[in-house]
């Protein structure tokens, strides 16, 4: 029942199709309306791990709400002030203290590092101004557990910082990246855009950005950039996630198997997206800002079309394409494929295009191709 609530919060979201979230999630509409109808209700049911709280409890006494800074804090140890003031009023709690009044709480309970209090400062933050416009994807660095290593596959929403996958890999290879995504596509429908590393799978590093993942990735129309090489920050939403990952999750923690640390990376997910105060959002959940895509997955990808001026080849072996009686070098990942080839308004350089995405420039002036 890990996404029921995840349903709950994202139908009530302003213009949802509850019967299309019902078909998303593999649930009849009987019961995706069955969850709708207990949680406008019961507020306790739409978070199944949420204590049950009273509206009012005129009998508390200090040192009882202080003991429930406390617990929460126990069970998020790297949430300060403001997070935790922002869950308790989450949960109902009907007297929240201040957030510094909670950040002393935990000063004189000794729960704050003032080593870790140092590093945090203010931030400026650029994101893109609707959902689904861009995600950030990444690998965060592999792990071991008890039977072998664990590779975890992230995907991030720019604009919400909702968490669309968090996936436990035992490699890092295309064929795994493409079976997540498969089932992250299917069930929040696709990006405008994807931000991705420059290297292996989505990348072949700095002056080779393509690969077969990407050419997929294109093929849906999904439009695909790279982070600027050796500058991590670039994919910096994804990279403070990996962050938070580490800190919550995996710190001090032992996995017995690949399925173990899914289920960790499950409930976890559910936490972020769902409970978890997001300071880039004025504290509020990243659900709450998400709507799924317009664009759904296709079960068959379309035929590839190109207009009736365009120069089409297709792309042999090596990346080799024979136009203008010269032989044009193009990316390897296109092999087998057709490209277009339009002119510019200078004569001899000519734009390559694969579908609607421009891929590389030839000059055919020169005796070297330019990529």
């Amino acid at each position: 029942m890990l996404l029921r609530s995840e349903f709950v919060m994202l139908a009530g979201q302003e213009e949802a199709n509850v019967q299309g979230l019902c078909r998303r999630y593999g649930i009849s509409r009987q019961t995706g309306y069955k969850w709708l109808r207990r949680a406008a209700s019961d507020p306790g049911e739409r978070f199944a791990d949420r204590p049950r709280r009273p509206h009012s409890s005129p009998a508390r006494t200090d040192a009882a709400l202080e003991a429930k800074v406390l617990a929460l804090r126990a069970a998020h140890p790297s949430w300060g002030g403001r997070k935790l003031a922002r869950r308790l009023r989450d949960l109902g709690e009907p007297q929240v203290p201040a957030p510094s009044t909670i950040t002393e709480i935990l000063r004189r309970a000794g729960r704050l590092d003032p080593a870790e209090q140092a590093k945090h400062g203010p931030l400026q933050r650029f994101e893109r101004a609707r959902p689904n416009e861009l995600w950030q994807m990444d690998f965060k660095g592999h792990f071991a557990h008890d039977t072998g290593r664990c590779h975890p596959l992230t995907v991030l929403d720019d604009c919400s910082r909702f968490s669309l996958a968090l996936a436990a890999c035992n490699n890092q290879r295309t064929a795994t990246v493409r079976d997540r995504l498969a089932a992250t596509f299917e069930r929040y429908g696709l990006p405008e855009a994807m931000l991705l590393d420059n290297g292996s799978p989505w990348g072949n590093g700095p002056g080779d950005p393509y690969t077969p993942l990407g050419v997929w990735l294109l093929r849906l129309g999904i439009a695909i950039s790279h982070s600027r090489p050796y500058h991590p920050q670039t994919l910096g939403k994804d990279e403070r996630f990996h962050r938070s990952l580490k800190v919550e999750v995996l710190q001090g923690r032992r996995f017995r198997d690949l399925g173990d640390c899914q289920q960790a990376f499950d409930d976890w997910r559910q936490v972020y997206n769902l409970e978890r105060p997001h300071e880039a959002l004025d504290l509020a959940v990243p659900a709450s800002r998400y709507q799924h895509s317009a664009r759904t997955y296709p079960q068959q990808l379309p035929p590839i079309e190109y207009d009736a001026a365009d120069h089409v080849r297709k792309v042999q072996d090596g990346g080799k394409v024979a136009f203008k009686a010269r032989t044009c070098r193009l990316p390897k990942a296109f092999k087998g494929y057709p490209v277009a080839f339009r002119p510019t308004q200078f004569d001899g350089l000519w734009n390559v295009f694969f579908m609607t995405h421009k891929i590389t420039q030839v000059d055919l002036r020169n005796r070297q191709d330019r990529h």
